[in-house]
């Protein structure tokens, strides 16, 4: 806790209740973190009152602030040009700041024979041919992997004529992506004529090569080459489908960026659909860490990348509400020389295409995290619902079963980034609890678990791993037991119930006061009805094999001389009844803990 806080806010209430922007410094008198207000007093105030408001990237700031300085403007749109010039200058710790590393794509075109076509981020091959300098990777990789798919030239490494009848050709080959020069059936004249239409067509476009296409098959027809004017004829064919596949990711409004935000409070991630001519032509993506899903954030990313990027379109789609709308839009207007209009779309296909660029946004961070985007987007999901400041990457579900007391036992199961992680399950036999009391039983498999925690947090045993989440098969009552053990055990947790419906499905969670409906989300509520589902499974399963060992032993037990030790040693044994059966006597006076006594009673009961 920030010892100065009171002192801050103190100050802080001070301020006027005009618009400004505050500039707070650590004790170093660094810049840690430049924003705007529309009443200056109203907004930094915020920061140094109750800190339960604040997400952890906030948190962590005003623990680190020492004191603040301000600047009056004019006007709303006068803070924000001043906020967006002072962030520039200063790159302070807590603001959202973008790395351009993106540089300049090219074409490279090498020369001679057997001629290749590449994506490249140089060019610095001064025996090749370069087209460019392209801004986009993505429109680059795109183009050359048409060309090629579309031409049938070779992706591989072999070199031409040296490969010829080395190997079998590829797979591209019976896909009809690839001409197979490798088998030595491709003359390079023919080749040569491909890569020279491939050239042709990554230079002037799909339309350009349609047209030059379609006259040299209309010459190879009149010539009475029917077979070449038909390989023609699958090439235009060819690129038209690339044309149709492009439509698939095209909008009816000609020139706008779309911007989506996916994070799990860990990091974040912006993704950015870039349209010119109705269709998609470049996309970028920023992760970030400690980014919040707010509009705050929003508007601060839309800030730092038109810094960044200087050409700005017309429109700019949402996924979700920004701040401050109106007086960003009046800035981006200002540097795009043209009226700039931001949009949340709720319906259609901009709808639709802002989804698309938030699920790219949320596979970006999954492949990080080594997840599933589905994966992902339900530990979101459900960090979400419960008020999770992350998303909980490593969730313990605990089930208690019985059957009228006898034979009591529990189950724990784990799920890490959403998956069963079977290595970190464990059972538990119930100790001090008689008879059937679940609220009981719940309390003394979380006192031993954490116990257990005690004893393992620092030599790799998975009960040394400090849960995210705790989520109990069971309502209110179980939630209140756990957490009184938690309460005097000093361990902070979120901990909810899974409240079940008639048919033993999931219905809802609750926090121990009220119920959070979870249906409407559907991934989150698929999650958590599969951790219900194991959790019970692996609790019956267990209890089922302790009753049936139970009824085993007590079998054996009826013999005379046979106790609970000897039972179960023959058991362990001779690994069944059947087995105990079949031996003869001698076997069973060989066997562990038996005597001759022993043996022949066991003999004669079952003969």
């Amino acid at each position: 806790m920030n010892e100065k806080l009171p002192e801050l806010r103190e100050r802080a209430m001070k301020l006027p209740l005009e618009p400004g922007v505050y500039i707070m410094k650590n004790s170093a008198d660094k810049i840690i973190y430049i924003g705007k207000a529309k009443a200056l007093r109203n907004r930094v105030s915020q920061y140094f009152g109750s800190q339960n408001n604040h997400g952890s990237k906030v948190r962590r700031m005003v623990e680190n602030v020492d004191h603040f300085e301000y600047i009056i403007t004019t006007s709303e749109f006068e803070a924000l040009v001043l906020e967006c010039s002072l962030i520039k200058q200063h790159k302070p710790k807590y603001n959202i700041l973008l790395k351009d590393d993106k540089g300049y794509a090219y074409i490279k075109i090498t020369k001679g024979d057997w001629g290749r076509i590449s994506a490249e981020k140089n060019n610095n091959d001064a025996t090749a041919q370069y087209l460019g300098p392209y801004m986009s990777h993505y429109y680059v990789k795109n183009a050359v992997d048409q060309a090629q798919k579309i031409f049938m030239l070779p992706v591989c490494g072999k070199s031409f004529p040296r490969d010829f009848g080395k190997s079998r050709p590829c797979l591209n080959y019976y896909i009809k992506q690839c001409c197979a020069p490798c088998t030595g059936r491709v003359s390079v004249k023919e080749y040569n004529a491909n890569f020279a239409d491939a050239v042709e067509f990554l230079k002037n476009g799909g339309k350009a090569s349609i047209k030059a296409l379609t006259d040299e098959m209309n010459a190879a027809a009149e010539n009475l080459e029917f077979e070449k004017a038909a390989r023609i004829r699958d090439r235009i064919n060819a690129v038209k489908r690339v044309g149709e596949r492009q439509r698939v990711v095209a909008t009816n409004v000609p020139e706008q960026d779309v911007i989506a935000l996916a994070c799990n409070g860990e990091s974040g991630c912006f993704e950015v659909f870039r349209f010119e001519g109705g269709r998609l032509y470049d996309r970028e993506n920023f992760i970030l860490s400690d980014v919040e899903d707010t509009p705050k954030a929003r508007t601060e990313f839309i800030e730092r990348y038109y810094q960044l990027r200087g050409k700005i379109p017309p429109r700019v789609t949402l996924d979700s509400e920004c701040e401050d709308a109106e007086i960003l839009e009046q800035w981006l207007s200002s540097q795009a020389g043209k009226r700039v209009q931001i949009t949340v779309p709720q319906k259609g296909e901009q709808l639709k295409l802002a989804q698309m660029c938030r699920k790219n946004a949320t596979e970006q961070i999954a492949q990080k995290r080594g997840v599933t985007a589905k994966e992902e987007s339900a530990l979101i999901e459900l960090a979400q619902i419960l008020g999770l400041d992350s998303a909980p990457d490593y969730i313990e579900s605990y089930d208690i079963s019985n059957l009228m007391g006898d034979e009591n036992v529990a189950g724990m199961v784990v799920f890490r980034k959403g998956r069963p992680y079977k290595k970190a399950y464990r059972r538990f036999k119930i100790k001090t609890v008689a008879g059937q009391d679940d609220y009981a039983s719940m309390s003394e498999v979380i006192r031993r678990r954490f116990e257990e925690y005690a004893a393992h947090r620092d030599d790799g045993n998975t009960f040394g791993i400090m849960p995210d989440l705790i989520l109990l098969d069971g309502g209110k009552g179980q939630h209140s037991a756990v957490m009184q053990v938690l309460r005097e055990m000093n361990i902070e947790l979120p901990v909810f119930g899974m409240v079940k419906d008639g048919k033993h499905k999931t219905r809802a969670i609750t926090d121990g006061r009220e119920e959070i409906e979870i249906t409407s989300k559907r991934s989150a509520f698929t999650l958590v009805s599969n951790i219900q589902e194991e959790v019970h499974r692996y609790a019956i399963a267990y209890h089922r094999a302790r009753r049936k060992s139970s009824s085993i032993k007590s079998s054996l037990t009826d013999i005379e001389g046979i106790g609970e030790k000897r039972a179960k040693a023959l058991l362990k044994h001779f690994g069944s009844i059947k087995n105990i059966k079949n031996a003869d006597l001698q076997e069973l006076i060989d066997a562990p803990t038996m005597n001759v006594n022993a043996a022949n009673a066991v003999y004669n009961y079952f003969h």
